[in-house]
């Protein structure tokens, strides 16, 4: 257990579970959903974010309903693993708005990015934006053709 995990009860547990399923929720919905006053749900709510474990929320969008309809992990292998290349790598891939997530791996690969994007051409203009003037060994998209579920609530350790 760390720090944030150590003091995360039964009912801080079905607070984040609430929160993950709709976070849209008022502290009224939340307080009478896991049997607390509003005050104390609300002191609950502060302590989360305070720990850094709730860190905001966000809108789930439909990206096919805004032409976005092809989902690309690209794995990307590098020549370079000096803090200053990685810096500089970050801020690219940080610049590109159609890369939605970014992991360092390990294993065969060195990061994996996750795009969405309008088709094939749009897939190509990132590609050629991602690999100017970086020096990577090798860069390969994976296409997703379905997606099985994404967002899945995580569940408690």
């Amino acid at each position: 257990m760390n720090d944030k995990t150590s003091s995360i009860d039964e009912i801080d547990n079905r607070l984040l579970a609430l929160l993950q399923r709709d976070a849209g929720l008022s502290q009224r919905e939340l307080a009478e959903r896991v049997g607390l006053s509003q005050n104390a749900c609300w002191r609950r709510l502060q302590r989360l974010t305070e720990a850094g474990v709730l860190q905001g929320s966000r809108a789930v969008i439909d990206a096919a309903a805004l032409g976005l309809g092809l989902t690309v992990f690209v794995m990307i292998r590098t020549r370079h693993h000096d803090d200053a290349w990685a810096r500089r790598f970050r801020a690219r891939i940080e610049s590109l708005p159609q890369i939605t997530e970014f992991h360092r791996i390990g294993g065969e690969w060195d990061y994996m990015a996750k795009a969405v994007v309008g088709g094939m051409a749009g897939y190509d203009a990132l590609y050629k934006q991602l690999i100017a003037d970086m020096d990577l060994e090798r860069v390969t998209g994976v296409f997703s053709m379905e997606t099985i579920f994404e967002g899945r609530p995580l569940a408690p350790a």
